[in-house]
């Protein structure tokens, strides 16, 4: 390992007890994760989130509480040679919903060649870890499901 991927997700409810989850294909893989991105050098994790925010989805936040940081070790998934820290926090949109949503899952403009992004709302009963292309996030859905649903 030479060195560390700082990764900051944000856990959005909604008042019909759902959860925001993000679709993406990168590079030619389809991804499902919860809406977030890298930290950048000078940057806190929440000043993270709120940019993050703002670039994939138009939406202005208010950071909440802190929900989890990564506890074990893990290797990123795109770089090897890479150790990956995710800082997951809840928060909340401030003013409408800027963003659009679907209720399909990998949601995109089959016009548009390259990556994309689409954002669905889903129940936290049907919330399933298997459904998330990264374990950290799998391990977080266990964690919610047992907040939120016990």
């Amino acid at each position: 390992m030479s060195k560390f991927n700082v990764r900051v997700y944000g856990l959005m409810f909604n008042d019909e007890n759902q959860i925001l989850v993000s679709d993406e294909v990168i590079r030619g893989q389809h991804f499902t994760k919860f809406p977030g991105g890298g930290l950048e050098f000078h940057e806190s994790p929440i000043d993270c989130l709120v940019r993050e925010c703002m670039e994939e989805m138009n939406q202005p936040i208010e950071v909440q509480d802190h929900f989890y940081t990564t506890e074990q070790m893990v290797r990123s998934a795109f770089r090897p040679n890479e150790q990956v820290i995710s800082i997951y926090h809840i928060i909340k949109p401030i003013g409408d919903i800027n963003f659009k949503t679907s209720g399909l899952k990998f949601d995109f403009d089959p016009t548009i060649v390259g990556d994309q992004e689409s954002f669905r709302w889903t129940s936290l009963a049907e919330l399933n870890p298997d459904d998330f292309s990264f374990l950290i996030d799998a391990h977080v859905v266990e964690l919610i499901k047992k907040k939120y649903l016990s």
